[in-house]
C-alpha cells in the first residue's frame, strides 16, 4: 500500500473531525451536534451528491459501461448478504444474522460522500452514474436479508409482507432523496445549476467535516459497549468489508477502466448501511437487535473504511 496515500488520508480535515468526535466522548466532553442540525446536514450531503451526480450524468454519453456498472452494483448487493448470512449464523440467531447481512450487503451513503472527497484530494473524479449505482444498491440487500430470515425462521414470526418491504426500501428517506436529487440534477440546465452551485459545491466540505464530527461522537458512544459483546462481531465488521472491497477492486477492471469508478464500486462493496437498513429492519424484522448491527456498521466498519480501507482499495486498483 502507498504509505504517502495513507498519511495524506489520515491528515484529511474531515477525517480528523471524526477522530475529534470519538476523543470528545472518551474525554467525557459535553460536545454534541443538535439532532435537528445533524439531520439537516445529512439531508444536505445526500442532496448535494445526488444533484452533482445528475449534472455529471447529464453531460455523459449513455453507454454500456453505465449498464454494466448498475448491473454489477446490484449483483454485489445481492451476493454479499447471501454468503454473509451463513457466516453470521455460526454465532448469531436468524434475526440478527439476516439484519447484519442486509447491512453489509447494502451501502453507506456517508461513506460514499467521504470517498468522493477522498478522490478529490487525489485529483481524481468519478462518473455521475455511480450515484445511481449507489442508490440502487440500498434495497436489494434488505430484501435478500428478509427473505433469508423467512426461509430459515421455523417459527415464521416475521409478519411484514414482501411488497411492503420493497416499497419501504425504495421510499426510505435517504434513497428517495439521492434518487430524486439525481433526477433533478439530470434535468436542470447548466444555467439553473449554476444558481445553486455555491450551496451544492462550495459548502460541501465544511458540512461534511461537521457531519463526520457528529458521526465520531455517535461512534464513540456505541463503541465501548459493543466491544464487550464479543470479538467475533468486531472481526466480522473489519474482515468482511476488507474482503469485499479487495475482491471488487480487482474484478471491477472488467466492468470499467475508470479508476475513480472502480474505487467507488470497491468502497460501496466494503461499506455497511447504518441508515436505510436499521429503518427497514425496525419494520420488517423487529426481533433483530439494533444494538448489534448498528454499532458494527457505524462504530467499526465506517471508521475502518475512511481511515485504512480507502487507501488500500485505491492502491490495489492503481496497481492492477
Amino acid at each position: 500500500m502507498n504509505l504517502d496515500l495513507l498519511f495524506e488520508n489520515l491528515t484529511n480535515p474531515a477525517l480528523l473531525f471524526f477522530i475529534l468526535g470519538v476523543l470528545a466522548v472518551k474525554l467525557k466532553s459535553d460536545l454534541e451536534i443538535p439532532e435537528n442540525s445533524s439531520k439537516f446536514i445529512s439531508l444536505y450531503l445526500l442532496f448535494s451528491i445526488g444533484f452533482k451526480g445528475g449534472q455529471e450524468l447529464a453531460h455523459s454519453d449513455f453507454n454500456m459501461e453505465i449498464i454494466w456498472s448498475v448491473l454489477f452494483g446490484v449483483f454485489i448487493a445481492l451476493v454479499i448478504p447471501m454468503y454473509a448470512f451463513f457466516i453470521l449464523r455460526k454465532k448469531f440467531n436468524i434475526y440478527d444474522s439476516g439484519a447484519i447481512a442486509a447491512a453489509y450487503g447494502s451501502v453507506s451513503a456517508v461513506t460514499f460522500v467521504t470517498a468522493a472527497s477522498f478522490l478529490e484530494l487525489q485529483n481524481m473524479t468519478f462518473s455521475g452514474h455511480m450515484v445511481a449505482v449507489m442508490a440502487l444498491m440500498e434495497a436489494p440487500a434488505i430484501i435478500v436479508g428478509v427473505i433469508l430470515i423467512r426461509i430459515f425462521d421455523k417459527n415464521n414470526e416475521n409478519n411484514a409482507s414482501l411488497p411492503s418491504i420493497i416499497k419501504h426500501s425504495f421510499t426510505n428517506g435517504s434513497v428517495l432523496l439521492i434518487l430524486g436529487s439525481l433526477v433533478i440534477g439530470l434535468v436542470a440546465s447548466d444555467e439553473q445549476a449554476l444558481g445553486i452551485k455555491p450551496f451544492t459545491t462550495d459548502l460541501f466540505k465544511g458540512f461534511l467535516a461537521i457531519f463526520l464530527l457528529d458521526m465520531g461522537i455517535t461512534s464513540g458512544k456505541k463503541l465501548s459497549a459493543f466491544i464487550k459483546s464479543g470479538w467475533f462481531a468486531v472481526m466480522f465488521a473489519i474482515a468482511i468489508p476488507v474482503v469485499n472491497g479487495i475482491i471488487v477492486a480487482l474484478i471491477s477492471q472488467w466492468v470499467t477502466a475508470d479508476i475513480g469508478n472502480r474505487f467507488i464500486l470497491a468502497i460501496l462493496a466494503a461499506s455497511a448501511s447504518y441508515i436505510a437498513v436499521p429503518a427497514a429492519m425496525k419494520i420488517a424484522v423487529p426481533k433483530a437487535n439494533p444494538g448489534l448491527f448498528l454499532p458494527m456498521a457505524l462504530a467499526v466498519t465506517f471508521p475502518f473504511n475512511i481511515t485504512l480501507g480507502m487507501p488500500i482499495y485505491l492502491s490495489i486498483i492503481m496497481a492492477y
